[in-house]
């Protein structure tokens, strides 16, 4: 692994493994070598972190928000790191290439098919997930289910963080199927085992919760 990866990786484990009281299971599921495509529901910033402590084998890369990279010290070292800055709220078609070379090399590459944090929304997957998947015919598909990672912040209360490895029930994309229905499939999978969950502390989780209320509100008229 990148000395600067493993390094960031390191100072992690505890909060994470020890304080989370983090449990992973289907960890077979992932090669040690070859390229891997994960699927992440993304309910708290920290589900990149807890990710990558929970996958010991190889580094991940994680197409990660582009304001991350306003920061110049933080910039550099997601570089040196190998995350791939993504700009939300379009396609952005360079994050996307990038992360094709990445799985062209045989690398480990994470993706969130809902593009955001959900905040406990019901959000809509977008086509990336499954362009991704598509890009490279003998990219490894696994879906990740991570639950937990909310409550990192909820401090005194400790959490119980668990990540949960699994490749889709009908399997890679098929020869009729887009890149959506494909997200879209493979999203709902992981919802199933990760329902929507609200971040934050007390406050900002009743917030959270709220807005969420109002948007799915919204969403079904």
């Amino acid at each position: 692994m990148p000395w600067m990866y493993q390094a960031g990786r390191l100072a992690t484990i505890p909060l994470v493994r020890w304080w989370g009281r983090l449990q992973v299971s289907g960890a077979d599921q992932l090669p040690a070598a070859g390229p891997v495509l994960l699927l992440i529901n993304h309910d708290s910033a920290w589900d990149p972190v807890v990710v990558g402590v929970a996958v010991r084998s190889r580094p991940v890369l994680a197409l990660a928000r582009s304001s991350l990279w306003d920061n110049r010290l933080l910039g550099g070292i997601l570089d040196r790191m190998g995350q791939i800055p993504l700009e939300r709220g379009r396609a952005d078609l360079t994050a996307l290439s990038a992360a094709v070379e990445h799985l062209g090399l045989g690398h480990c590459v994470e993706i969130f098919p809902e593009g955001t944090v959900s905040r406990g929304r019901t959000l809509r997957p977008l086509s990336g997930a499954g362009r991704l998947a598509m890009a490279v015919p003998e990219t490894r598909v696994v879906c990740v289910a991570v639950t937990g990672a909310v409550e990192l912040v909820r401090f005194p209360h400790r959490p119980r963080i668990r990540v949960e490895f699994f490749t889709p029930a009908g399997g890679p994309p098929g020869p009729n199927e887009s890149a959506i229905a494909f997200t879209r499939r493979a999203t709902a999978e992981i919802r199933t085992r990760a329902p929507h969950a609200v971040p934050g502390r007390a406050r900002k989780a009743a917030e959270f919760a709220r807005l969420a209320a109002e948007y799915d509100a919204l969403r079904s008229r």
